[in-house]
């Protein structure tokens, strides 16, 4: 009975072990550090968005831009729905100047709005970091030690992002579009004592060739589901942020502060020139 009973117990056994799985491995990804084996600090390595590819522009005919008016506007980080702007390690600015370093953005100056004057690497980076001289005493010799300070801007002191757009009527398809030209990050300028003096833009970027570069950075818990991230090229293009208009296109070139100095009343002014473009392309139609 027992020689009967064994040769099924040897099959059970192996059956058994080949069921058997071995531990999973833990995952890693590729780093420049010296750590090359760097655990993965997720489920899978998210891929998606470095390779995303843009979409480009519908072309658009001169003859079929009916209407068109340029708009300035300002993006405050420091409303709820602009936090994203300003995460901590993953902010808009630091892209920003990543993109500089690598050379897949160029700055241009701040003299005009136009893009006329690009600015170097050399310019850029004494833009972004300041050299301050200090002395400090050395407790072995007691000596006098002159040191050299690079401090770099912190993205925390950018606060706002001033944002060159264009509205048109496409006659062609009927629609009202937009189109972001410019990003320019604020910061700013205060006195010795630590009052405000002005804002002061650091550069503009160019937006139209920057997509691609902004198209590769998630925007950091945009949702709340980090299952779905959008990139910083989607958030532009679905317009996902809260801004207040601060100059319209105009014969005078003026800005709102220029003849309305109240905060409320120019916040209200900013309103007023949103709603005649919202008017303008609801007056096409009749019903």
């Amino acid at each position: 009975m027992l020689k009967l009973i064994l040769p099924f117990l040897l099959i059970a056994f192996g059956a058994t072990m080949a069921l058997a799985q071995e531990p999973e491995a833990v995952k890693t990804e590729t780093s420049d550090l010296d750590y090359p084996d760097k655990p993965l600090d997720d489920v899978v390595d998210r891929k998606l968005l470095s390779e995303k590819r843009i979409l480009p522009y519908e072309p658009v005919r001169e003859g079929d831009i009916l209407w068109s008016k340029k708009i300035w506007r300002v993006v405050d980080v420091r409303e709820k729905m602009n936090l994203p702007f300003a995460y901590p390690g993953e902010s808009l600015f630091e892209i920003i100047v990543k993109g500089l370093k690598d050379g897949a953005l160029t700055a241009f100056s701040v003299e005009d709005d136009k893009f006329s004057y690009p600015i170097s690497n050399s310019d850029v980076e004494s833009m972004l970091f300041s050299t301050d001289t200090t002395f400090t005493v050395d407790p072995d010799t007691y000596e006098e030690k002159m040191v050299i300070v690079q401090n770099e801007t912190n993205p925390e002191d950018v606060k706002r992002y001033r944002i060159k757009e264009i509205w048109f009527f496409d006659s062609e398809s009927s629609t009202m579009k937009v189109r972001i030209l410019g990003i320019a990050p604020i910061i700013d300028k205060l006195d010795e004592n630590g009052n405000f003096l002005r804002e002061q833009p650091l550069f503009w970027i160019y937006y139209p060739d920057s997509r691609q570069w902004f198209a590769k950075f998630r925007v950091a818990n945009f949702s709340g589901n980090e299952a779905s991230p959008i990139s910083w090229e989607d958030l532009f293009e679905m317009r996902f942020f809260s801004s207040y208009i601060i100059k319209e296109s105009n014969v005078r070139d003026r800005r709102i502060a220029d003849y309305i100095t109240n905060g409320v009343d120019a916040l209200l002014e900013g309103e007023k020139i949103k709603n005649a473009i919202f008017n303008f392309e609801q007056d096409l139609w009749s019903y």
